[in-house]
């Protein structure tokens, strides 16, 4: 049986554990690179959420939802409802009011009536925060 030089087994376990750290390194920097690049892309929003109710109080699928700034006419974000009946919009931080309404053109209710929004829908921001609220559709 051949015994190892233990000197050349510690030089052999170094050149080793040299190799692996120089092959791992790089992957690792190259990870933290693209954490930090995501971090910094990221910026501060509020958010909008909420649920557009039918006039028999369930959720309804597939409602443009359209948010605008109190102060704009035309909406800036348009989303739809899920099959939840709900939606949610990412918003710029910071005190501002924002409209929402709906646009109901192809939607009517099980016996055949036209839909309407009940009221249109303010919601303030103030920084960073969800404000939840809900859209109540009428005949």
């Amino acid at each position: 049986m051949i015994i190892p030089d233990p000197r050349a087994l510690r030089l052999s376990l170094r050149v080793s554990g040299f190799l692996l750290v120089s092959l791992l390194l790089p992957s690792f920097s190259l990870q933290q690179s693209l954490l930090a690049a995501q971090r910094s892309n990221d910026q501060p929003y509020a958010l909008i959420a909420g649920t557009v109710w039918g006039p028999d109080d369930r959720p309804v699928y597939g409602v443009t939802v359209k948010i605008r700034r109190a102060k704009d006419k035309k909406p800036k974000w348009e989303v739809t409802s899920d099959h939840h009946g709900e939606f949610a919009q990412r918003v710029p931080v910071g005190d501002s009011d924002y409209i929402l309404t709906t646009d109901l053109k192809h939607f009517k209710s099980p016996d055949g009536q036209p839909l309407h929004l009940v009221q249109e829908v303010t919601v303030h921001i103030y920084n960073d925060e969800r404000e939840d609220t809900g859209l109540h559709l009428t005949h």
